[in-house]
């Protein structure tokens, strides 16, 4: 008889369906020359804001759609539709995080053609979605200047999970007395060498340096052996880093 707490084991199998799926997805977008970003971040980060920008500067050069995630009303996908790409909503309910699974059905029922670039917008929660792969190539953490310089310290697991940093709303750091060295050093102390992005989707401020950075890293995972593409599926299966 096992001692494993049934709760523990029912988790493991779940997160371990997820990593075989998610690794599926990512097999699937590379064959389709896709790359995938997915952003996370707490509620009220901006992320919307920043990938509604995004999206709308991207879309004059790739085809770009987004994968957006709730619990409730269809808001932010209404939003993200304003720039002109196409965008579906994912409506997840009770469930704080999106898992691969949600993907895979979201993108059953949605004929958008060839891809270059697929944002996933998750739940905004800085705890769930650490744990689960979505079959992304690049994973976005946000944290906002109104929240302060320590999230990095409280969230540890997310920025571990995560590929980059952007740190948003930059426009009101003065306002609220951000310290922008300390929250830098925050970052790297729990994630040293991640690069990180100041940015301001209201007045543009660092986005040409975080597109940049998107583009080039992205055209760059297009063409790495499939060795290493597996090797990025672990580390995003929430028990690497």
């Amino acid at each position: 008889m096992t001692t494993e707490p049934r709760l523990l084991a029912v988790r493991k199998n779940v997160l371990k369906q997820n990593d075989v799926l998610a690794r599926a997805l990512r097999d699937r977008f590379r064959a389709q020359g896709t790359s995938v970003i997915s952003l996370v971040s707490s509620p009220g980060t901006g992320k919307t804001a920043l990938l509604e920008r995004t999206l709308t500067l991207l879309k004059e050069n790739y085809r770009v759609a987004a994968l957006v995630g709730d619990l409730a009303t269809e808001n932010d996908a209404l939003r993200l539709a304003r720039s002109g790409v196409p965008v579906k909503q994912i409506t997840t309910g009770t469930i704080c995080h999106l898992e691969a699974a949600m993907v895979e059905r979201a993108l059953e029922e949605w004929s958008i053609g060839p891809l270059d670039l697929l944002f996933i917008e998750n739940v905004g929660n800085l705890v769930c979605p650490a744990s689960y792969d979505l079959g992304e190539d690049l994973r976005l953490v946000l944290l906002s200047v109104t929240e302060g310089e320590d999230k990095p310290l409280k969230y540890p697991t997310i920025f571990n999970s995560a590929d980059a940093a952007v740190i948003t709303k930059c426009d009101l750091a003065v306002a609220v007395d951000f310290d922008e060295v300390t929250a830098l050093a925050n970052i790297q102390a729990v994630r040293p060498g991640m690069p990180a992005f100041l940015v301001s989707s209201k007045t543009g401020q660092g986005l040409s340096n975080y597109l940049q950075f998107l583009t080039a890293t992205l055209h760059a995972k297009l063409h790495v052996p499939a060795d290493e593409a597996s090797s990025h599926a672990e580390i995003h299966s929430g028990t690497s880093r």
